[in-house]
């Protein structure tokens, strides 16, 4: 597993850490997500999306359903990558973002974190 970018986008008070992997099994990014959570323990949401081949999974990390880890996803698929990982950390900073504002930072973090 190799990280290949980070991002941090900051919007209304919340803080979204986009990491972006290369990744070659799915048992790396068990171990690597349950570090991740260790590691920033006072996050509220840390969804992700993967593509390995055929191996497709994704995660709202208890976001309303389909604003977080669908949008990640959806960055993933139009640009054809694979082998990849990207998971966002988000930091709640008090104000709510509404599930469209969610979507587009969600969509913003992934499609930043992958320009290299």
């Amino acid at each position: 597993m190799k990280l290949l970018n980070s991002y941090t986008l900051e919007i209304k008070k919340s803080k979204f850490i986009a990491l972006y992997y290369e990744v070659i099994e799915e048992q790396e990014i068990k171990t690597l997500l349950s570090d991740l959570k260790k590691e920033h323990k006072k996050a509220r949401h840390l969804p992700y999306a993967y593509k390995i081949n055929n191996l497709i999974k994704k995660s709202d990390d208890k976001e309303p359903s389909g604003t977080a880890g669908l949008p990640i996803l959806n960055i993933i698929d139009k640009n054809n990558l694979n082998h990849t990982l990207i998971v966002v950390i988000r930091y709640f900073g008090g104000i709510k973002l509404g599930a469209g504002g969610l979507i587009r930072a969600y969509s913003n973090a992934a499609r930043e974190v992958i320009k290299i």
